[in-house]
């Protein structure tokens, strides 16, 4: 566990009679990339309030750095970068003030690499916040997030409503901040394809439940996206092992399956069907498959 920034064990939350997380277990390795993903209202949000000591846990535990972030804000809030959906930030403030404000919160505060991040992201730090544009404030918001080095980035839907070449820059960001620093990196999404194209690991949540939390090297490759012929038209897809979704039909059917049998093949031949394609899935169709929907 020492290598684990990030550790939740059995974590359930409930508002009110609903249940939002439902025995949530994971762990985020130093130096890493880690996607949280699902729809919106999965609970991807409530996460990482746990993570920021701004929930309690009902039940199950939750660490970061090795502490309860609880019991120890200030040793936990002072080694994360958090980035929120929403974006506050004072709209009567210059980018300028804004960055002279955040900065005695900080002990680690890089003043050297805030005006780099500034140059970088293309900001005016004479431009009134109220005056910047979505992906202007987003790019404000990562600034003060990264300046103090953090050794942990706490990103909330980092790209919700961006264009997609402030996306671009956002993830650039992160992704050097990893490579270069060895720092690690949590952000939840919904957007699968761009977590499929930065992160290491991946956790999946759905409705409140964890679907899986592996490495995205063993999650595609435990999964196959495959194309049959059958010789017999069929209307309903045949049962066959592995196949967590299946759509097309009735001559030729796509299924997404998994590797938790071996005799896929053998079943699929012995129900008139051969393969004519067998290829990796994206994350959004294993998600798909998982989900139905």
């Amino acid at each position: 566990m020492a290598d684990n920034v990030i550790a939740l064990s059995n974590l359930v939350r409930h508002f009110g009679k609903k249940v939002v997380l439902n025995n949530i277990s994971f762990a985020v390795p130093r130096g890493s990339v880690f996607g949280l993903l699902g729809e919106n209202g999965a609970g991807k949000t409530t996460i990482i309030k746990h993570l920021l000591g701004l929930l309690r846990a009902q039940k199950g535990t939750v660490s970061v750095f090795g502490m309860d972030p609880v019991k120890h804000p200030e040793e936990v809030l002072g080694n994360i970068g958090y980035l929120s959906e929403e974006r506050d930030l004072p709209s009567w403030m210059t980018i300028n003030e804004l960055i002279r404000y955040t900065e005695p919160f900080y002990p680690n505060w890089d003043s050297t690499y805030a005006s780099a991040l500034l140059e970088m992201f293309e900001l005016n730090g004479k431009q009134k916040i109220k005056s910047l544009s979505r992906g202007q404030r987003a790019r404000a918001a990562m600034l003060i997030a990264l300046a103090h080095k953090p050794d942990l980035l706490l990103l909330d839907e980092p790209s919700s409503g961006l264009d997609p070449v402030v996306r671009r820059d956002i993830l650039g960001a992160i992704i050097r901040t990893v490579i270069d620093d060895g720092r690690t990196v949590l952000f939840s999404s919904h957007l699968l394809e761009e977590v499929e194209r930065v992160t290491d690991y991946v956790a999946m949540i759905h409705n409140g439940d964890l679907l899986f939390a592996d490495t995205m090297d063993h999650i595609k490759a435990s999964h196959h996206k495959i194309t049959l012929h059958f010789d017999q038209p069929c209307e309903t897809m045949p049962t066959l092992p592995g196949v967590q979704h299946a759509v097309g039909g009735p001559d030729e059917w796509t299924v997404i399956c998994n590797n938790e049998s071996n005799n896929f093949n053998s079943a699929a031949g012995s129900c008139g069907a051969s393969i004519v394609s067998q290829v990796t899935p994206t994350l959004e169709e294993i998600f798909i498959s998982m989900v139905g929907k």
